[in-house]
Order: C-alpha cells, then sequence, then structure tokens
C-alpha cells in the first residue's frame, strides 16, 4: 500500500453526477408520452365493462415481436391493437403479412376519426366491448344424446371472440367487393361501438350467441 493520500471529490464534480431534474426520469416516462401510430393518445381510454378491463391493454406499441407468444395468458398484456392486427393477418388474403394488416388498421383508425372526431383507440374498446358475448352453449353428453348447455364465457375468451367477429365482418364485407379493407373495418368499428344490430355484423353475431345460448338455459 502506498502512503499517498486520496484527494476528496470537488463539488463541480459532485453536481456533475447528481441527475438532472429537468431530463425524463426514465424510458418509462418516455413511453407515457409515446402515441399509438404516432398520433393517438391511449393514456385516458375509459373503460366501461369491468370485467373484461384487465384483459385489454391499449399501447402505443403495436408490434411487439412475439415476445408474449409462448407464455400462458401473457396474451392480454399485448396492446389491443396488436391483438386486432393478428387476428385480421389470419384471413387468407393477409396471412403472415402483419406489415400489411398494421397499414388497414392505421388507416382504419384515420377514417374512424374522421368520421366520430374522437379518439380511435377508444372507440376499438367500446366496440369490443359491446360485441363481446355474455353467454354462448356447449354440448353435454347424457347417455349418447348430445344436449346444449347455456354457459357463462370467461372474459378473456369473450374479448377473444370480439375480436374474432370484427375480423370476419372485414373478412365477409371485402370477400369479392371493391370495398378496401381499412374501409370494412373502420365501418365495423363504428357500427359496433353504437351499438347498431342491423348494420354491425359483429354485434348481431353476439346477439345471436346470446340468443341461442338463453333458450338453452
Amino acid at each position: 500500500m502506498s502512503g499517498e493520500e486520496t484527494e476528496a471529490p470537488s463539488e463541480e464534480d459532485v453536481a456533475a453526477d447528481e441527475p438532472d431534474p429537468d431530463a425524463p426520469a426514465s424510458s418509462e416516462a418516455a413511453n407515457e408520452n409515446a402515441k399509438l401510430f404516432g398520433v393517438w393518445d391511449v393514456t385516458e381510454i375509459a373503460y366501461e365493462d369491468p370485467s373484461t378491463k384487465r384483459y385489454m391493454t391499449v399501447t402505443p406499441i403495436a408490434h411487439t415481436m412475439g415476445r408474449h407468444a409462448s407464455k400462458q395468458f401473457k396474451k392480454s398484456e399485448i396492446s389491443l391493437v396488436e391483438r386486432l392486427i393478428n387476428r385480421l393477418m389470419q384471413t387468407e388474403e393477409n396471412t403472415g403479412k402483419k406489415q400489411q394488416a398494421t397499414r388497414i388498421v392505421r388507416d382504419a383508425f384515420d377514417i374512424v376519426h374522421e368520421r366520430t372526431e374522437e379518439n380511435p383507440a377508444q372507440i376499438l374498446v367500446s366496440a369490443v366491448e359491446n360485441a363481446a358475448p355474455r353467454e354462448e352453449t356447449v354440448r353435454l353428453k347424457y347417455g349418447g344424446i348430445s344436449v346444449p348447455k347455456a354457459v357463462d364465457v370467461a372474459p378473456q375468451r369473450r374479448v377473444d371472440q370480439a375480436l374474432l367477429f370484427i375480423s370476419d365482418a372485414v373478412a365477409s364485407a371485402t370477400y369479392k367487393s371493391s370495398t378496401p379493407a381499412a374501409e370494412a373495418l373502420a365501418s365495423e368499428l363504428t357500427f359496433a361501438a353504437d351499438y347498431d344490430v342491423e348494420r354491425s355484423y359483429s354485434i348481431s353475431q353476439k346477439e345471436e350467441r346470446e340468443r341461442v345460448a338463453a333458450a338453452a338455459r
């Protein structure tokens, strides 16, 4: 050991090590200020259905690159927008085309905003809440006889079914038609958010599921 004394740090060095109060606190603060597609604010989304609230997450990130794909029940942590994109990607025309499906959703959000002057992320949440069926039927066998039985739908499945109905509505509206997919998606989201049974395919499917379940009680 040497007998040399260490020099105490000066006041300037101490001030340099202290964090800047004007600088962002962390990357989380930067994410809070981020916007979906660089346009839409998702920090003040209102949820009307408490049962599905914890299973619907709206974040500014529309592509997580499958980080939750191998984790059970982790899909609820994925943004509802990305889950809609993934569901649209499962149709024949868009299979495996995530950029194309993302562009469809982004364009549809622009159309929804032009029509309603509201945040399209909020419209999506309202559409999913309205299109989520509360009851469905299962088949039970008694001595070789198949009998339908009404059962309650789990909240996570309710969200999955609503997204399925919305994507099926887009597929049916654009099949052998000149209607653009973004236009069809915007119309379906708008009608579902307004609970328009006559013009919304997803709402009509939900009503049909619940009607059959009510008859099987």
